[in-house]
């Protein structure tokens, strides 16, 4: 998926760079270490074309959206960028492909959060019958919750269907789908050393 990081860089696509960081840094409330590769033509950057755009990040939060890392990847963008102040904005509408990582320790924080709270309740309420979320394992890459019946423990399935994420109780056979928007396109989720990736794709406006 990454382009190669190592190739020489130019003035112009260093500003862009650094345009993009200070761009992704107000949308979030932290980002971890990021990197970001630009593929294009110096005369493509000067006319505000890229080629491809790349750009991995680490320990993210995103309105409360913990995520441990993220991948974006996206062809045929169109900018402006102002040198006076570097900053930067798009001009088209774009496909991006990205892939999340989610831990143990984040999707906990997430679902036992004041701001997701009314996930965790619909958690509670669809798959969990009269029980209560309190706890959550990821162990040998399954997805066990705890509920606040003592001794009671919930193992979960997590599966895309028609391009959604579902998630589903091995003890009574009820499903969740994860409400997510339309343009969002789930296309692989796993649970790999105990962490969740999801593979997807999005269109992004900027009109």
């Amino acid at each position: 998926m990454p382009p190669n990081l190592n190739k020489k860089k130019g003035l112009f696509s260093n500003l862009l760079e650094n345009g993009t960081k200070i761009l992704l840094k107000k949308q979030c409330k932290k980002i971890g270490h990021l990197t970001i590769d630009i593929t294009a033509r110096p005369i493509d950057l000067i006319k505000g074309f890229i080629k491809k755009f790349y750009i991995k990040a680490k320990d993210i939060n995103y309105q409360d959206l913990l995520f441990d890392e993220i991948e974006l990847e996206a062809n045929e963008v169109k900018i402006i960028f102002k040198l006076t102040n570097k900053e930067l904005s798009f001009k088209n509408n774009l496909i991006v492909q990205f892939k999340i990582s989610i831990s143990e320790n984040s999707l906990k924080k997430i679902l036992l959060s004041d701001h997701w709270s009314w996930i965790e309740e619909i958690i509670s309420k669809k798959l969990l019958t009269h029980s209560k979320l309190e706890d959550l394992k990821i162990r040998n890459d399954n997805i066990t919750i705890i509920t606040n019946h003592p001794n009671e423990e919930v193992r979960i399935n997590i599966k895309v269907i028609k391009n959604k994420i579902y998630l589903e109780s091995k003890k009574n056979n009820k499903s969740f789908k994860i409400p997510l928007e339309d343009k969002v396109k789930v296309e692989n989720v796993n649970i790999k050393n105990n962490v969740i990736i999801i593979s997807a794709n999005s269109l992004v406006s900027f009109n």
